[in-house]
């Protein structure tokens, strides 16, 4: 492999390589791989994923002189995740581009590009296990509560993270969201989560509250070019996105940050700690398996622990 980066090298994720490479990468089925994860319906992040993953580890193996999938073997696989640890690339990371690779190479000897999946039984390191981030009482009391103002984008902004917290969602199915997915008078929201599988989701009161008031002056901030089936629509007229979010919450809490992702993590330990079942809870956030739900059991065990130190007298 050219690491060199002189003319006609590329660079792809860190890996550099030269037009040779360029010339061999149909032989992995890379647009064929990808057409199989959007009939799927897999989200555009996903995709990205994969495709990302699968390519970068083409490239590596071409500059090792494995022409195709074919020519891939277990011990292959293992000398990209020792280059992998030897980089020093997170273990998350490690995992992640595994979970990709193991299902290119069983989606390659479905459609026959390889006789033997290499990949089958490939080991990993397995990720730290992070407890989700929970927002604290008063950074939560200092963003639902105070008065954000009076133009249109203040009842937007509200809205939205009255839904982050109040329905536990993903910010991709927030973004997502349709007004014909609205369904006041049963008090829940129609959400099309992960694989495009639909979920009803209660909302409380305030948050019903909060989405009328925005839609009462949502006509006056959209553009001709403005998706109407859309709930929330960014300042430039297009349908709200995952970055839009991000830039809410900095821009209305006046202190500390709220990550979006850790009001649905806040969610769904509050209804721990009220007592919710944990299989409610594992429906409510469209989690596939129970275990991803039981990490929220941790948090909330944690948390009492963290209160119980710092209240008790002899903590």
């Amino acid at each position: 492999m050219n690491t060199a980066g002189g003319p006609g090298v590329t660079s792809l994720g860190g890996v550099s390589r030269d037009a040779t490479v360029d010339d061999a990468m149909p032989s992995w089925h890379l647009e064929e791989f990808a057409a199989s994860l959007r009939a799927l319906e897999r989200s555009p992040e996903t995709l990205r994923a994969y495709r990302g993953d699968v390519e970068r580890f083409a490239a590596w193996a071409l500059g090792c002189g494995v022409r195709g999938p074919g020519d891939v073997t277990r011990r292959t696989l293992r000398e990209y995740l020792a280059s992998m640890n030897k980089s020093g690339d997170e273990r998350t990371s490690i995992s992640r581009r595994r979970a990709s690779l193991r299902r290119y190479f069983a989606w390659a000897l479905q459609r026959g590009h390889v006789e033997v999946d290499p990949a089958t039984r490939m080991s990993a390191p397995r990720p730290a296990t992070r407890l989700p981030e929970v927002v604290g009482r008063a950074q939560l009391d200092a963003l639902l509560d105070e008065d954000w103002g009076d133009d249109p984008w203040a009842y937007r902004d509200r809205a939205v993270c009255e839904i982050l917290y109040g329905a536990g969602l993903r910010v991709s199915e927030l973004c997502g969201l349709d007004l014909d997915r609205l369904d006041e008078r049963r008090g829940v929201l129609r959400v099309l989560g992960k694989g495009r599988k639909e979920r009803v989701v209660p909302l409380h009161r305030a948050g019903w509250t909060a989405i009328a008031s925005w839609r009462d002056r949502r006509a006056q901030v959209l553009s001709a070019t403005s998706p109407a089936a859309a709930l929330f629509v960014n300042r430039r007229g297009g349908r709200l996105g995952v970055r839009d979010v991000r830039r809410i919450l900095d821009r209305r809490l006046a202190w500390g940050h709220i990550h979006p992702h850790a009001l649905r993590h806040t969610y769904a330990t509050h209804l721990l700690e009220g007592g919710a079942d944990l299989r409610v809870v594992q429906e409510l956030l469209g989690h596939e398996s129970l275990t991803t739900t039981q990490l929220y059991t941790h948090v909330s065990k944690s948390r009492l622990q963290k209160i119980h130190r710092e209240t008790h007298p002899r903590g």
